[in-house]
C-alpha cells in the first residue's frame, strides 16, 4: 500500500544539519568529478601526444655493413641443388633464410652480409 502523505513528505524542507551534509556531500562529487574529468583528460592528452606523426626511423643494414652511394652490393648465396626459400629475414648485417630441400626436411641458413660468407647453417630436423 501507499502512503497518502508520502508527497507532502517530500516537499517539507529538511533539518538544516541534514542540509550541510547533503551540501558537503554535493560539494564532494563534484570536486571529484572535477578530478577524475581532469585525470582523464591528461591521460588522453598523453596518448595523443604519445602516437603523434613523427618521422619514421631511419633502418639502416648495420652498423658494420657500409652502404655505398652509387655502386650496388653484390654476393652470391649458394644453396643446395632443388631447394627454395621458404622465408628470408634481414636484422642488422645479418639475413636468414628458411630453405626447404628437394628430398625433404630443411634448414636456417645464416648469411654474414659485411663479411658476405655463410655465419650459420641450423638443420631442422623432427624430435
Amino acid at each position: 500500500m501507499t502512503r497518502p502523505h508520502a508527497a507532502e513528505e517530500e516537499d517539507k524542507p529538511l533539518d538544516p544539519a541534514v542540509e550541510k551534509v547533503r551540501r558537503r556531500l554535493v560539494r564532494f562529487v563534484a570536486i571529484n568529478l572535477g578530478i577524475l574529468l581532469a585525470a582523464l583528460m591528461v591521460v588522453v592528452g598523453a596518448l595523443v601526444y604519445k602516437n603523434r606523426d613523427a618521422p619514421a626511423p631511419v633502418v639502416t643494414a648495420g652498423t658494420d655493413l657500409p652502404i655505398p652511394g652509387e655502386t650496388l652490393l653484390e654476393g652470391t648465396i649458394a644453396l643446395p641443388a632443388g631447394s627454395r626459400v621458404v622465408s628470408q629475414s634481414l636484422s642488422g648485417g645479418r639475413l636468414s633464410l628458411h630453405v626447404e630441400f628437394a628430398g625433404g626436411g630443411g634448414a636456417i641458413f645464416l648469411y654474414d652480409l659485411a663479411g658476405r660468407r655463410m655465419a650459420g647453417r641450423f638443420p631442422i630436423v623432427p624430435e
